[in-house]
Parts: C-alpha cells; sequence; structure tokens
C-alpha cells in the first residue's frame, strides 16, 4: 500500500480528536467516582468496626473477665461480672451475643470504659466486631466489578468479606 494512502486512513479530524478526548474524560471521572464511592463503603465498614474492635484488640486498662449468663434476648444477654485481675466485679454487664448463647455459659468479656457494656474477649470477639467490615468488603465488591468494571478486584473484595463473615459465624 502506498505511503500517502496510509497517511489519509490515519489522519483524523480535530473534531474526531476532540470528541475522543472528551469521552477519555468521562471514563476518567466515572472510574474516579466510583472508586471515591468504594473507598468511602470501605471507610465507614472500617469506621464502625474499629468503635468495638478497639475494646477487643487494645486490651490494656480495661476491665476483662466473664459473665454468667442470667438472662438473654434476641440480640443481647446480661448477667454479673466476674473480673479477673485487679478490676472491680459488677453486678450486672449487657454482652451483645448471636442468639445460640444460652443462659449459664460463662462468655470471656472486655468491659468498655465508662459504661456497663461487655464486648466479647478472644478471636471470636476480634471476628465478631469486624462484621461491619466484612459487609462493606462484599459492597464495595459489587460497587467495583459493576462500576469500574475490575472483575478481580471485586472477587477478591467479595472473597475476603466472605471470609471475614464466615469466619466470624464460625467462632461464634
Amino acid at each position: 500500500m502506498p505511503w500517502p494512502k496510509i497517511a489519509r486512513m490515519v489522519k483524523r479530524s480535530r473534531s474526531r480528536r476532540a470528541a475522543e478526548g472528551a469521552w477519555g474524560l468521562v471514563l476518567l471521572a466515572r472510574v474516579l467516582g466510583i472508586g471515591a464511592l468504594a473507598a468511602l463503603i470501605l471507610a465507614s465498614g472500617a469506621w464502625a468496626s474499629w468503635r468495638t474492635a478497639q475494646h477487643v484488640m487494645l486490651t490494656k486498662g480495661h476491665d476483662r473477665g466473664t459473665v454468667t449468663l442470667a438472662a438473654c434476648g434476641d440480640s443481647s444477654c446480661t448477667g454479673p461480672f466476674a473480673p479477673e485481675g485487679a478490676a472491680t466485679a459488677r453486678p450486672k454487664v449487657t454482652v451483645s451475643l448471636p442468639v445460640r448463647h444460652h443462659v449459664g455459659e460463662k462468655v470471656p468479656v472486655v468491659i468498655e470504659p465508662g459504661t456497663d457494656t461487655g464486648v466479647r474477649a478472644g478471636l471470636g470477639g476480634v471476628l465478631f466486631a469486624w462484621v461491619p467490615l466484612g459487609g462493606a468488603l462484599l459492597l464495595a465488591a459489587v460497587v467495583v466489578g459493576g462500576g469500574m468494571r475490575m472483575p478481580r478486584t471485586a472477587w477478591t473484595l467479595a472473597a475476603a468479606g466472605a471470609a471475614l463473615l464466615g469466619g466470624a459465624f464460625l467462632t461464634l
């Protein structure tokens, strides 16, 4: 093929180049907007999880002990707190627990400072505290997969969220 004919095929008009540039900006704005939305979802999930997880993971200075479950409702149980170490005993502490716990069981807890609310201690408590982040990972996976068209990243986020939620379910 002669050179001038190839040059005519490659040459584009200014309006077409401008339209392609504008379309590129639209695609870039979409990716940045959806990326910011996914980051916001993950940050809010981490923030909601950290409110409880800080008491379970950073236990220095917190009252640790066990709660003997005396009464259980739909989502929480109450009972007397028996401390470990120099903490003070409390007659009634409320613990948010799943339904499968029964009256009479002893549950290791960490007391939130300034309250009579206990947070489950140990690996089960850590995983249970991070459940909001697991849900945020699953939601961000849908946003990243659908909005940004990044299926591998979406599957990775979904697998991490499912593993966190599954681990919390199995340990509690």
